[in-house]
C-alpha cells in the first residue's frame, strides 16, 4: 500500500482506517468499547480539522486549525498505545497504525512550525 503525500488525502486514509478498527473493537463489551469510542473521536478529528483548515481564510486560521490537528494526531497515538499496552489489541496489529500516527504528528508539526516561520 502506497502512502499518499497530500496530507489531506493522507489523513483521511488514517481515518478510514480508525474507524475499521473501531469497528472492529466495538464488537466485545466493556474497556474495548469505550476506548473505541475515545479512538473514533479523535482518529476522524486529525482529518476532518485538516480539511476544514485548508478552507480557512487567513494564515492565523490556518496555522490553528492545524494545530487543533496535531492536537487530535496526539490523542490519537495516546489512545493506539493504551490498546497496545492494556493489551486490548496487540502491538503487532496496532504497529502499521500507530506508525502512521507517528508520521502524521510529525507532518502536521513541520506544516504548522513552516507556517509560523513564513508568517514573519
Amino acid at each position: 500500500m502506497t502512502t499518499p503525500q497530500d496530507i489531506k488525502e493522507r489523513t483521511f486514509e488514517f481515518a478510514t482506517r480508525v474507524v475499521r478498527l473501531c469497528r472492529a473493537l466495538e464488537e466485545t463489551p466493556g474497556a474495548p468499547r469505550t476506548l473505541a469510542n475515545q479512538l473514533l473521536r479523535s482518529g476522524t478529528s486529525v482529518g476532518a480539522t485538516v480539511e476544514e483548515a485548508h478552507g480557512t481564510h487567513s494564515k492565523p486560521d490556518f496555522i490553528a486549525k492545524m494545530s487543533i490537528a496535531t492536537k487530535e494526531a496526539r490523542e490519537t497515538n495516546f489512545w493506539l498505545r493504551l490498546l497496545a499496552s492494556a493489551e486490548v489489541v496487540p502491538a503487532s496489529t496496532l504497529a502499521g497504525i500507530t506508525d502512521e500516527s507517528h508520521q502524521i504528528i510529525a507532518i502536521l508539526t513541520t506544516i504548522v512550525k513552516r507556517s509560523r516561520e513564513n508568517m514573519t
